[in-house]
């Protein structure tokens, strides 16, 4: 972890979650839990359950777990938890802005739309 998370959201949404989502994880357009390769709407602010009303974080700094090793300044796309990893082919969602040594690493991203 570089600096240490800390988000500096610039648009925030409420959802309601169709299936859980676990804080720290992109949540995709059907605003469940985001799968590997995934256009996304943003970042999850806190856990949620299915039908539990949460809050996305859809644009600025955010605080994302890594599914693997990244390196700053990455591109990011997601693996099939939701979790950060470096673009191998997926959509853009975000851009690194710390290193992640191992996978669980919170490290911040800025979000890019998608």
């Amino acid at each position: 972890m570089g600096n240490g998370p800390a988000n500096q959201s610039a648009c925030a949404i409420t959802v309601i979650a169709t299936g859980p989502i676990v804080s720290h994880r992109f949540v995709g357009v059907t605003s469940a839990q985001a799968g590997a390769a995934a256009n996304t709407l943003g970042v999850s602010a806190y856990d949620a359950l299915t039908g539990d009303a949460t809050t996305i974080d859809t644009l600025g700094v955010v605080s994302v777990e890594a599914g693997a090793a990244v390196a700053l300044g990455d591109l990011i796309e997601t693996d099939a938890s939701g979790r950060a990893i470096t673009r191998t082919g997926g959509p853009i969602v975000a851009r690194s802005l710390d290193v992640a040594a191992v996978a669980g690493d919170l490290i911040r991203c800025v979000i890019i739309p998608n």
